[in-house]
């Protein structure tokens, strides 16, 4: 899927078709549809140099970082304990 990167100092809201928006902070990427790339207001941004467009990110299965997937991957606990709270 194609990305799209903010290239500007301050956040930008990118305009998509089917009246969604992208919000991209500086320097952040967010995925896009090949179909948002031809949209008349991101054909703007492209080309006053706000928004740079990127190839397919995902590739053989991996994520743009490349990091591991699943429980281990440092989101919590791995075994999947029940957390205690409150008063004991």
């Amino acid at each position: 899927m194609p990305s799209l990167t903010n290239k500007t100092r301050l956040p930008l809201t990118v305009p998509l078709p089917g009246g969604k928006k992208l919000r991209l902070g500086p320097g952040n990427t967010g995925q896009v549809t090949p179909k948002a790339l031809e949209f008349p207001p991101v054909k703007k941004l492209l080309e006053a140099g706000d928004l740079e467009a990127g190839g397919d990110s995902q590739k053989h299965g991996e994520g743009s970082t490349g990091a591991a997937k699943g429980p281990a991957a440092g989101r919590g606990p791995t075994a999947g304990g029940v957390r205690h709270t409150g008063d004991r």
